[in-house]
C-alpha cells in the first residue's frame, strides 16, 4: 500500500473531524449550553503478538450537552499486526495491518432528532489496501422529508464518482448490514455502506474526500429543523428503548467494533459509539397506528427513499 495514499486519506480523516467537531460545538452554542468536546490524544502501546506497533489518534467526546446527550467523534491511524485468526477473514496476506479512519456516533438527547452514524476508513493488510465506510441514520420518530433529505444528499455524492460509487448498490449493503438479524429488523432508515473498495485508489479518495463532506450536508439540516421542538415522557421512553437496538447492533454484528476489540484497540474510543441512557422492555411493542408503530414497520420493511428528484 501507497505510504502517500495512506497519509493523505489519514489527513482527509483528520481535518474531516475537526470539522465535524466545530459544527456540533456551534449548534451546542447556538442551542445547547456550550457544551464542548473532551480531547484525549492516545498512542498505541506494545502489543504482544508482534514487534510491530505504532500510531494512535484523538478520540474527542462530548456528554451532557442539552443538544447532544453523547457525541463521539474519533480519530485513529495505527499500525500493529492481526492475529492468524482475524487476518484468515480479510484480502491480502501476512499479518501486518495499517489502519486509519474518522468514527463518530452522535446520540442526541432529543427523541425528535435522530441518531447518526459515519465512519471512513482505509485499511490494509500486508500490500493490499481498501477504503470502507458510510453513513447511516437512526431515527426515533419517522420523518419521510428527513429520510428523504438525507438519502439524496447521499445519493449526490456517489453520483459525483460512478467509477467508483453506486448509491443503490451502497444503500442495499447498507440495509444489509445494518441488521439486527436476531430482530428480524433493521438497526434504523440506513444510508450508504461500503467495503473493500480496491479498484482505482485516487479516484476511490476523491470519493470518500465527498462522501465526507456529504455527513454534515445530509445530517444538520435535520437537526436544525427539530432542535426546538418540545417532546414527551412517552417518546423518551421509547427513545430509550431504541438505543437498546443500537447496542445490540454494535455488541454483536458491527465490524468497526469487532476490529478495534481484535486488534487491541483502545477500549474507551472503541466503545464511546454506546448511548448514555438506555431501556430494556419484555416485549416491548407499540399501539397500532402509532408514530412509534409507522417507524416499526419501515424498520422492518427497508424502503427506497430516492426517487426522482
Amino acid at each position: 500500500m501507497s505510504a502517500d495514499l495512506f497519509d493523505r486519506a489519514g489527513a482527509l480523516f483528520r481535518e474531516t473531524q475537526e470539522s465535524i467537531i466545530g459544527a456540533l460545538e456551534s449548534l451546542e452554542a447556538q442551542h445547547g449550553d456550550g457544551s464542548r468536546f473532551r480531547r484525549d490524544e492516545w498512542t498505541r502501546g506494545p502489543e504482544s503478538n508482534g514487534p510491530i506497533t505504532g500510531g494512535g489518534g484523538l478520540t474527542c467526546v462530548l456528554e451532557g450537552g442539552r443538544v447532544f446527550e453523547r457525541a463521539g467523534v474519533n480519530f485513529s491511524a495505527v499500525r500493529g499486526r492481526y492475529s492468524e485468526e482475524f487476518a484468515r477473514t480479510l484480502p491480502g496476506e501476512g499479518l501486518d495491518f495499517a489502519a486509519c479512519g474518522v468514527s463518530l456516533v452522535i446520540h442526541p438527547r432529543s427523541p425528535r432528532l435522530p441518531t447518526v452514524h459515519m465512519n471512513h476508513r482505509r485499511l490494509s493488510r500486508g500490500a493490499t489496501g481498501w477504503f470502507g465506510g458510510g453513513s447511516d441514520l437512526t431515527p426515533y420518530v419517522l420523518d419521510e422529508d428527513d429520510a428523504r433529505h438525507f438519502h439524496r444528499t447521499l445519493h449526490d455524492a456517489c453520483a459525483r464518482h460512478p467509477a467508483v460509487a453506486s448509491y443503490d448498490r451502497f444503500k442495499r449493503e447498507c440495509d444489509d448490514y445494518f441488521y439486527n438479524h436476531h430482530r428480524g429488523e433493521a438497526r434504523g432508515l440506513g444510508g450508504i455502506f461500503f467495503d473493500y473498495l480496491t479498484d482505482d485508489p485516487e479516484e476511490t479518495l476523491a470519493f470518500m474526500r465527498d462522501s465526507c463532506a456529504a455527513f454534515l450536508l445530509a445530517y444538520l439540516p435535520i437537526v436544525e429543523r427539530h432542535i426546538d421542538e418540545d417532546y414527551t415522557d412517552a417518546e423518551r421512553e421509547w427513545q430509550k428503548l431504541r438505543r437498546g437496538r443500537y447496542v445490540e447492533f454494535n455488541l454483536l454484528h458491527d465490524r468497526g467494533t469487532m476490529f478495534g476489540l481484535r486488534t487491541g484497540g483502545r477500549v474507551e474510543s472503541i466503545l464511546m459509539s454506546m448511548p448514555p441512557e438506555v431501556s430494556w422492555r419484555y416485549a416491548a411493542e407499540p399501539e397500532a397506528g402509532s408514530r412509534e408503530a409507522a417507524l416499526l414497520e419501515v424498520l422492518r420493511t427497508p424502503r427506497s427513499w430516492v426517487g426522482a428528484p
